[in-house]
């Protein structure tokens, strides 16, 4: 039985969750998007704390770097420090361009590094590229039984 999707999209950005919600909700695929706004919020799901407690695992996490609370970079390095998170993708899709930062999340653990184009057209493709490769060609991790 194949299952919908689940992406956990953790963006300060309300403009830019709803763009990708909806990017996401018009592709040919079926994909559940949850989404937080600060990096304290997204380890609250990720580990089922308070609120959380009945949230999806999700098979992606789309991750901007500023975030309030956690920013991205504590966030991914929780992920991946945390045995039961750590097999989840992490795409970092952001607006930074700054080499320090795409080299800091790969060593983090990122599995791969996207950045927020400036204009619609482009925005547009990207998510629906993302989406595309990581819940249609790429074979994630089966997930495990809660």
């Amino acid at each position: 039985m194949k299952t919908t999707p689940e992406i956990l999209m953790v963006d300060d950005n309300p403009a830019d969750i709803d763009l990708t919600s909806e990017i996401l909700a018009q592709s040919k695929k079926r994909f559940h998007v949850n989404a937080v706004n600060d990096g304290a919020e997204a380890i609250s799901f990720l580990r089922h704390q308070g609120k959380y407690a009945q949230a999806p695992v999700p098979d992606l996490v789309v991750l901007d770097l500023n975030l309030p609370r956690k920013d991205g970079c504590e966030v991914l390095s929780n992920i991946k420090a945390d045995p039961a998170l750590a097999k989840i993708p992490v795409v970092i899709f952001t607006t930074s361009q700054a080499n320090s930062d795409i080299t800091r999340t790969y060593k983090l653990g990122a599995n791969c590094y996207l950045q927020k184009p400036g204009n619609l057209p482009e925005f547009v493709a990207v998510v629906q590229s993302m989406a595309e490769f990581w819940l249609g060609f790429a074979s994630l991790p089966q997930k495990e039984k809660r």
